[in-house]
């Protein structure tokens, strides 16, 4: 719900290469970040879900080790996300503890600790030097309000890169946003793109920026 095809789009056509991106999954059939995947140009993928019925790109690329991969269980990804915004240094969760998820990449174990009675692994925030969100509305200062489980990532990958761009439906006037519904500031947001939805033939919708 929250992938910003358009600005994937965009990255692709720029041209950018050994990328390492962070997302919830490795991409769904042939468009959006399966399609980035395709182009060769992801070094590293940062994720929770790698493998789901149609994901068929990383999947080749991972058994041919074409593309690095980060598991990561889901409530630490947005938590190493959200700490990377809040300035949080490191922190500890209980999850992953005893399992391979506690070793880093070369095999070393991450730091543990005991506390009241609990074993806990030691996380590190998640920077990103650009984010690509997918937005509901925004105003011209980049304030943002998002639809319904298009905010379950973007508002914590906005506060984590140094530069945040993100596509939405409608551009309202300044004030015409709630600022209770707004989710993700204008501050964290660097550059805004409106996308038109069109009615597609079986119905749904489709963007057109």
């Amino acid at each position: 719900a929250g992938i910003p095809n358009e600005l994937i789009d965009g990255l692709i056509a720029q041209g950018a290469r050994e990328l390492t991106v962070v997302n919830n999954n490795a991409g769904n059939g042939d468009t959006g970040l399966a399609a980035l995947l395709a182009t060769g140009r992801v070094r590293k993928i940062i994720c929770s879900f790698p493998r789901q019925a149609d994901s068929h790109v990383f999947d080749a690329l991972y058994r041919s080790r074409k593309i690095e991969l980060e598991l990561v269980p889901q409530g630490n990804l947005a938590e190493r996300l959200r700490a990377a915004g809040a300035g949080i240094g490191a922190f500890f969760t209980p999850t992953g503890f005893g399992t391979e998820l506690a070793r880093h990449a070369d095999g070393s174990p991450k730091e543990t600790r005991r506390i009241d009675g609990r074993d806990y692994v030691l996380e590190y925030p998640i920077h990103g030097d650009v984010a690509l969100i997918k937005a509901e509305r925004g105003d011209r200062w980049g304030n943002l309000s998002y639809r319904m489980a298009a905010r379950n990532f973007g508002p914590v990958m906005a506060t984590a890169a140094r530069h945040t761009v993100a596509t939405v439906h409608e551009i309202v006037p300044l004030g015409a946003l709630d600022p209770e519904a707004i989710v993700t500031p204008g501050i964290f947001v660097s550059k805004l793109l409106r996308v038109e939805r069109v009615a597609t033939q079986a119905g749904g919708f489709k963007a057109v920026a």
